[in-house]
C-alpha cells in the first residue's frame, strides 16, 4: 500500500461520505476493529487492517457504480421502512432483509450489549406492552423476547400452547390477533404450522414478529446467529465475505437453518457444506435461492468426516421430531454426534461451533455432544445471549425508538456480574 492504511481508510469514508459507524457497517466489520485499524502505527492498540479489508475497500472506490452503491446516500429514511413488508411495521421473515439492513441492525445491537450485559438500563418503551403468543413449546425464545422488550422498559403478557388460549374453543386466528392488538402494542407469535404467523399479522397494523412457524423460518434466531458469527470473526479477525459454513443435522425441518442460510447468501464468496442425514437435506427451494443470490460454492453430504475439515463454523441442529411424518426415524446415529473427537480431528483451534438450542443432552440422542462444554470453540451460550440484544434492537427499529436508547441510558443500579456463566471470563472485555 503506498499510503498507510489510516489515510486509506479516512479517504475511502470522506470519499463515501460515511461516519465510522456506517462504513464499518458497510464492510462488514465491528466498529472496534476499524478503530484500531485508524490509529497511530506507533500505537499499542494499532492492528494491520486483513488483506481481504484492503481488497474490498480498494474495489469499492475505484469502482464509481460500487462507490455510488456503498455511499450513504444510496439508503435513506428509518429502519423499519426499509425492512416493512406489506407496508406494515413487522417482521416475518429474512427476505425483508438486504446485507445493509442485516449489518444496520447488528450495528444497533452492539449499542444494545451494555444493557443487555447488565451496566445500563433504558426505559424508552416505558408503558408499551408485549403479547408473547406462544402455541408451540419454548424456553428461550419466549423468554429472551420478554427479557429484551422488559430491558426497554416494556411490560410482557404471556401465553403459552392452545390449551391456554382461546383458540382450543375454536377462535380463529384472524379473531384472536385482532382482539390481542386492542390489549397489547407489539405481538410475538410462534405457531406449529407453517405460515400462520403470516395470518396473524394480516389481521392487525401492531408490530407483529415471527418467532417461529412450524417449519417455515425464524428470523430473529437467524439475526442473532448471524450477529454471533460476525461478533466471533471480529474476535478471530476473520471476515464473514469467503468464509466456510457447515450446516449439520436435520437440515429439512430445522427453520432456523432455513433462515440463516438466506441471510449468509447475502455476503460474497461462501461455501457452504451441508451434511444431513438421508431424507433430512436442505430443502431445494432454499437451495436454488441461496445459488441466485451469489458465487457461492454449495456441496452436499452425508457425512461429517467429508463435510468439516477446512470449516470455520459448524452450525448443529436438532432432530425436529415433532414435525416428522408418521413412521419417519426421529434419531441421527452415533456416527453423525458432532463431538470433540471429531472437531479435534477435523477442525482447527478457531472453528466456531454453534446451535440454535435447546440441544438433546440425553443418551443415544446424538446431538451436539456435551464434552464441549468446556471448550472455547462452542459458542452455544455467547450465541444464546447474542439474542437479547438482537431482539432488543429489533423491538426498538420495529416501534421507531432505536435512535433515542443511546441517549437514554443511565448505570444500573445493582451490582451485576463481571461475566455471565463460569467459562466466560476468558471472552470477559470481548463483547
Amino acid at each position: 500500500m503506498a499510503v498507510s492504511q489510516q489515510v486509506f481508510l479516512r479517504d475511502a469514508m470522506r470519499r463515501l461520505n460515511l461516519t465510522r459507524d456506517v462504513f464499518a457497517a458497510r464492510i462488514g466489520v465491528k466498529r472496534r476493529a476499524l478503530d484500531t485499524w485508524l490509529l497511530p502505527e506507533g500505537s499499542l492498540e494499532s492492528r494491520a487492517m486483513p488483506e481481504v479489508v484492503q481488497r474490498f475497500v480498494t474495489e469499492i472506490v475505484e469502482n464509481e457504480a460500487l462507490l455510488s452503491k456503498y455511499a450513504q446516500s444510496a439508503q435513506s429514511g428509518p429502519l423499519r421502512d426499509r425492512i416493512a413488508t406489506g407496508g406494515k411495521h413487522q417482521l416475518l421473515s429474512v427476505d425483508q432483509f438486504t446485507r445493509e439492513t442485516v449489518e444496520e441492525l447488528c450495528s444497533l445491537a452492539d449499542i444494545m450489549q451494555p444493557i443487555a450485559r447488565r451496566q445500563k438500563v433504558s426505559r424508552v418503551l416505558e408503558g408499551a406492552v408485549l403479547g408473547n403468543l406462544f402455541f408451540e413449546a419454548s424456553t428461550r425464545t419466549r423468554v429472551s423476547f420478554g427479557s429484551a422488550f422488559c430491558r426497554l422498559g416494556g411490560s410482557v403478557c404471556d401465553t403459552t400452547g392452545f390449551t391456554f388460549s382461546s383458540m382450543a374453543k375454536g377462535e380463529s386466528i384472524y379473531d384472536t390477533s385482532r382482539v390481542m392488538s386492542g390489549y397489547v402494542d407489539a405481538m410475538v407469535i410462534r405457531h406449529p404450522e407453517q405460515g400462520s404467523v403470516a395470518e396473524f399479522a394480516r389481521a392487525t397494523n401492531i408490530p407483529v414478529v415471527n418467532g417461529g412457524d412450524g417449519a417455515g423460518e425464524h428470523p430473529s434466531q437467524a439475526l442473532l446467529d448471524l450477529y454471533t458469527i460476525s461478533t466471533e470473526f471480529s474476535r478471530l479477525g476473520k471476515l464473514l465475505d469467503g468464509a466456510h459454513i457447515a450446516l449439520v443435522g436435520d437440515l429439512k425441518y430445522g427453520r432456523t437453518v432455513h433462515s440463516l442460510i438466506k441471510l449468509l447468501g447475502m455476503y460474497r464468496g461462501l461455501k457452504f457444506t451441508l451434511i444431513a442425514p438421508p431424507g433430512l437435506e436442505m430443502p431445494e427451494h432454499i437451495v436454488e435461492q441461496v445459488a441466485k443470490q451469489g458465487k457461492h460454492v454449495i456441496e452436499q453430504t452425508t457425512s461429517l468426516e467429508k463435510g468439516l475439515p477446512g470449516v470455520d463454523v459448524i452450525y448443529a441442529t436438532r432432530v425436529q421430531k415433532e414435525r416428522f411424518e408418521e413412521g419417519q426415524d426421529g434419531s441421527f446415529t452415533a456416527d453423525f454426534q458432532v463431538n470433540k473427537a471429531i472437531i479435534d480431528r477435523c477442525c482447527g483451534p478457531d472453528v466456531i461451533v454453534m446451535h440454535p438450542l435447546p440441544r438433546d443432552s440425553r443418551e443415544g440422542a446424538h446431538d451436539l455432544s456435551v464434552d464441549l462444554n468446556h471448550d472455547p470453540r462452542l459458542a452455544i451460550f455467547r450465541q444464546a445471549d447474542n439474542g437479547i440484544p438482537v431482539r432488543m434492537a429489533i423491538f426498538a427499529v420495529l416501534l421507531g425508538v432505536e435512535t433515542l436508547v443511546q441517549h437514554s441510558m443511565r448505570d444500573v443500579t445493582w451490582d451485576p456480574p463481571s461475566h455471565i456463566g463460569p467459562e466466560d471470563a476468558v471472552f470477559h472485555g470481548m463483547y
